[in-house]
């Protein structure tokens, strides 16, 4: 018996390593058409496209079939035609382009990567691409100091050398939540199958089916990554750095659009009183009741939403279905909108979920299900929209979003898209089963947040947005992405920075996150603490379930509410810097929040850092993540850095530690910074910006390019926008700043400038000219209000400078 056994193991083990089907080897003569070349092998053919010098494409087939387009990951499959040379060597090809050499060897096919000085940048393994039954996959070599970053919306690492991960839209299963919905291990919201690698390159698997990636936690010389099903499909970009990479990955998936400006402020969430348990207490008139708070304590918001106790649960899908039916406490839905635009809220949304429903009056589900508008479940009408179909997209839109969009709706929070094809998370439905809702089950929550932000965007005439919770590839075209329904625990809290970071160092720069958690009551200085970092994130939100509290800044102490306007009015002073980092975003994929890594590749000591990070190109945010500390450690990269609020200096590449007061944010600005802001705002628009400040850390010489546009229209898309150049010199001699009167096609309104110069020199300035011309010495600062001048702060050693001049010249201000 015990023979027998291990025989049958011996054929359990060889039959599985039989399953393993390599691509094989090169068989004779290839096809070039363009910029692809398609190569015949003993097990399939294999067709490699350059899409630029830096960036090629690799398909794999074992039936000699490809997959069609798609587009909701990728939107650019034309490319400029690519000048590349092919020599035929006798065990491999040689392929070049300006940028890359790409060898390809015949026996076993496989591939190795060169920059032009002949440095190796990626290295197949031996029989590298392999299927095993539906399973498709490649193993490459793991270079000795070689690490990844990437991956979506992680929350348990940075780095992932030596580590697995798996690809999956979707979180943790299981009670209690502690071990399912809350593990950050599990944590999946926004999956993205794409890395960049110290050594200078990145990879973009383009394949919806759940993914699996070692990186080097099996075997310490190798990587691989592999799909469940699908073609094997990636592109290799080749940086060297992490920004061009990120330019290379979203110039195939797309780039994030901007945002209207006002979307900078804040975005406050409501559930109008009641949340689940306690829907009886919902009402209209809470929601305008809140709106009017808001703007009686002076704290600057902008957008509101009202989540899923606005409307009627259903009778088949309960709270994970929409009926579009207003629940009855709902007494005058069109008042209650037309109240709030009339207190200078720019936008009001409202929750829902992806499954139809029917309730009391609306029957919305049996409508689509006779119109087969719903995706089929086990063969018969389903309950989701079918996102997939243009029609059921717009019966989805006309019957039932118009509902809510003609009373006063602009945007939707499209929540629970991982739902398709998995175990929703208020109920036991799986909706959508079989090989094609694996399929789509990555894909649906692009296709769910593409439809109402782009319907969205023609019905209300300017830039799109939407809220989503999931995502996948492509999710940055149609922003912003929340992170999840984390509890208000202090736990929590560090892992969603990295959530953010790590999102950031996937394509996707529009993020949010609840300030103080989601779930459960808020402590006080875990609120704090929470709302100084979702002050400097991407999109700033606040919103909670915890009944009575919801998260309203008043509810949670005197500290708490002084913490929180604090840093919302300083956050509406940055519109200027955040709106030119939003651009940057646009134009180059690069996020507004920034892992360290990202801009310090060759520096080991960042790849952990996990709770510091870039906001734009100037800003230093370290957040306080640990209950009862009035100090944190940093760490500075190269270069010198001076603390925002303080005006101390520091070397970089070196650690420190800061007093960290809870009031105070550790906050750091990058020598020779220049930070525009605008005047301070109850909401966006409430003046006009006639004086912006320029907040200006001399040293040496530095440079910003301040960008300006309509603020709401699509119009920077085709170029009408104007840049700003600011320069600043620092020498022995005196400091010189020089502010250009806008380039462009915007027509930039009418403003002078305050420069706020934190000044570093041993001897108070003497004399200031602007021009040419000797400005007047004023006795206060408040003085420069009505005309031009400068005033010397000597306690504080900051110099203002007022200007007489307007951007519609330029100006040229010397101080001696």
């Amino acid at each position: 018996m015990k023979k027998l056994l291990v025989f049958a193991l011996s054929l359990i083990f060889v039959l599985s390593f039989a399953q393993a089907q390599s691509i094989g080897d090169y068989k004779s003569g290839f096809k070039k058409a363009g910029n692809v070349i398609s190569f015949s092998t003993t097990k399939g053919e294999v067709k490699l496209e350059f899409c630029t010098p830096e960036i090629f494409r690799i398909r794999t087939s074992w039936n000699g079939k490809f997959e069609a387009d798609e587009n909701l990951m990728v939107i650019q499959y034309k490319w400029d035609d690519v000048n590349f040379k092919v020599s035929d060597k006798q065990d491999h090809f040689l392929l070049t382009t300006a940028k890359l050499t790409v060898k390809l060897y015949k026996s076993p096919f496989r591939l190795d990567v060169y920059d032009t000085k002949g440095k190796l940048l990626c290295s197949d393994a031996n029989s590298a691409i392999t299927k095993v039954d539906t399973r498709v996959g490649v193993t490459k070599k793991l270079q000795a100091d070689e690490h990844f970053f990437g991956f979506g919306e992680r929350m348990d690492f940075m780095d992932r050398r030596f580590k697995k991960v798996t690809l999956n839209v979707g979180r943790g299963k299981g009670l209690p939540h502690a071990i399912g919905a809350y593990n950050i291990l599990e944590a999946n919201y926004c999956p993205v199958p794409f890395f960049m690698s110290t050594k200078g390159y990145g990879i973009f698997l383009h394949n919806s089916f759940a993914t699996e990636w070692d990186m080097g936690a099996s075997k310490k010389d190798q990587y691989s990554f592999k799909a469940a099903d699908g073609e094997l499909d990636y592109y290799f970009m080749y940086g060297p750095t992490f920004p061009a990479i990120l330019d290379h990955y979203t110039s195939i998936t797309g780039k994030s659009p901007m945002l209207p400006q006002f979307a900078l402020g804040l975005h406050a969430g409501t559930y109008s009183g009641g949340t689940w348990g306690y829907e009886a207490q919902t009402s209209d008139h809470y929601v305008v009741e809140l709106a009017k708070k808001y703007r009686s304590l002076g704290i600057p918001v902008d957008l509101l939403w009202l989540d899923s106790t606005w409307r009627l649960f259903g009778e088949n899908g309960g709270k994970g279905a929409t009926s579009f039916e207003w629940r009855e406490t709902f007494k005058d839905p069109k008042s209650m909108f037309d109240s709030i635009y009339a207190m200078n809220y720019k936008m009001v949304g409202l929750h829902l979920r992806p499954r139809f429903d029917n309730a009391k009056k609306l029957n919305l589900l049996d409508q689509a299900r006779e119109k087969g508008y719903t995706y089929p479940e086990n063969g018969k009408p389903g309950e989701f929209v079918n996102f997939f179909d243009e029609k059921a997209t717009k019966w989805w839109w006309d019957n039932g979003v118009m509902r809510v969009a003609k009373l006063g709706a602009k945007f939707l929070k499209t929540d629970e898209g991982s739902a398709f094809g998995a175990l929703a998370n208020e109920s036991e439905k799986v909706g959508p089963t079989g090989k094609d809702a694996e399929r789509l089950h990555n894909l649906f929550p692009v296709a769910y947040a593409k439809a109402p932000f782009l319907e969205f965007e023609k019905f209300n005439g300017f830039r799109g947005l939407n809220q989503t919770r999931e995502g996948y590839s492509g999710i940055q075209r149609y922003p912003y992405i929340f992170a999840g329904d984390w509890p208000s625990e202090w736990q929590y809290f560090a892992p969603v920075i990295k959530a953010g970071l790590n999102v950031g160092l996937s394509g996707v720069g529009s993020w949010a996150h609840c300030m103080g958690g989601f779930e459960h009551q808020a402590d006080p200085e875990l609120y704090i603490r929470w709302v100084q970092f979702g002050m400097f994130s991407p999109i700033a939100l606040v919103f909670g379930m915890d009944h009575p509290g919801y998260k309203e800044p008043w509810k949670y102490g005197e500290d708490a509410l002084r913490n929180f306007k604090k840093y919302d009015l300083l956050r509406y002073r940055l519109f200027p810097y955040l709106y030119t980092s939003m651009h940057q975003q646009y134009q180059t994929g690069l996020p507004m929040m920034r892992a360290l890594v990202l801009n310090y590749q060759d520096d080991e000591n960042v790849y952990e850092i996990g709770d510091q990070y870039l906001f734009g190109d100037n800003l230093m945010v370290a957040p306080v993540t640990t209950k009862g500390a009035i100090t944190r450690s940093v760490y500075l990269p190269e270069g010198t850095w001076f603390n925002y609020w303080t005006g101390e200096q520091y070397n970089g590449k070196s650690y420190h530690h800061v007093v960290a007061p809870l009031d105070t944010i550790p906050l750091f600005v990058k020598a020779g910074s220049i930070i525009p802001m605008q005047p301070e705002m109850a909401y966006s628009g409430e003046k006009p910006v006639d004086v912006i400040t320029l907040d200006i850390f001399p040293y040496g010489e530095s440079k910003y390019n301040l960008y300006e546009d309509d603020n709401l229209s699509s119009a920077y898309k085709k170029g009408n926008f104007a840049l700003t150049t600011i320069t600043a010199s620092l020498k022995s001699t005196g400091f010189t700043l020089q502010v250009n009167k806008p380039a462009g096609n915007f027509k930039a309104t009418s403003h002078k400038y305050l420069a706020k110069i934190h000044w570093t020199g041993k001897t108070a300035p003497k004399t200031v000219t602007e021009n040419g011309t000797a400005l007047k010495t004023e006795k206060t600062p408040s003085a420069l209000d009505k005309t031009g001048g400068w005033f010397y702060d000597a306690k504080n050693k900051i110099l203002w400078v007022k200007s007489v001049g307007d951007n519609s010249t330029d100006l040229n201000i010397v101080v001696n």
